[in-house]
């Protein structure tokens, strides 16, 4: 099982790597967790550093999830590894999903920033992306519909998050579309959904209390608000 563990350790690594705290420190001379909300997500980039270091940010987190799902889990996959699983997906597809996950864990926990990451969503998604691409456009447009409605990234991320398992629920078993190893993936992506949703605990008690910031108010000048 060499291949296994090496294949998960390079994803965590690809997943730690801390982009929104290089940035922040290589151009502006200080760690994006001291400032706006103190997370090192690419939202709070967005609000203290402007859009086109979020944009950055976000790209290249949603791409950690991508490089560890269709090219990590590629470059040491062995088709001899006996998995036995008892589901219809292939073996390749579980090395899929177990690269992603353990990008997402290493971008909440990076070990290069003392274990104190972002949220995860933009490397969720990455991860998505590399697996099931159907499904993360209809999250990606539940996203959009739900931001620009009211305006708030975390609620639109947390309904991204939920809406893909949901998608995949309604597809099968509403519209009767046929997708193939559906208990795997929609038991997979529920996992997902929930540790996205349980990172952004913070953000929906201040959704509840009405002090959550709207991306309308994210500037500049307010880059030393929490």
């Amino acid at each position: 099982m060499v291949n296994m563990a090496i294949v998960i350790l390079l994803s965590y690594i690809v997943g730690s790597i801390p982009t929104s705290i290089i940035i922040s420190k290589w151009m502006h001379g200080f760690d994006i967790r001291t400032k706006g909300s103190g997370n090192a997500g690419g939202t709070n980039v967005f609000r203290v550093l402007g859009w086109k270091s979020g944009l950055f940010v976000t790209l290249f987190d949603i791409g950690k999830a991508v490089l560890a799902t269709t090219v990590i889990a590629r470059l040491f996959w062995d088709p001899t590894l006996p998995f036995y699983n008892k589901t219809p997906f292939d073996d390749f597809t579980i090395i899929q999903m177990i690269c992603g996950g353990a990008a997402i864990v290493g971008h909440i926990w990076t070990m290069f920033a003392g274990f104190k990451g972002g949220k995860g969503i933009a490397t969720g998604a990455g991860m998505l992306l590399g697996i099931a691409p159907t499904e993360f456009a209809i999250s990606t447009g539940i996203f959009l519909i739900v931001f620009m409605a009211w305006k708030y990234v975390s609620l639109s991320s947390i309904s991204g998050a939920v809406a893909f398992p949901l998608s995949i629920f309604v597809r099968h078993n509403i519209f009767g579309d046929e997708i193939h190893s559906y208990r795997t993936l929609i038991a997979f992506s529920f996992s997902v959904a929930v540790l996205l949703v349980y990172s952004h605990r913070q953000n929906i008690k201040r959704l509840l209390e009405g002090t959550e910031n709207k991306i309308s108010s994210f500037s500049r000048s307010k880059s030393v608000e929490s």
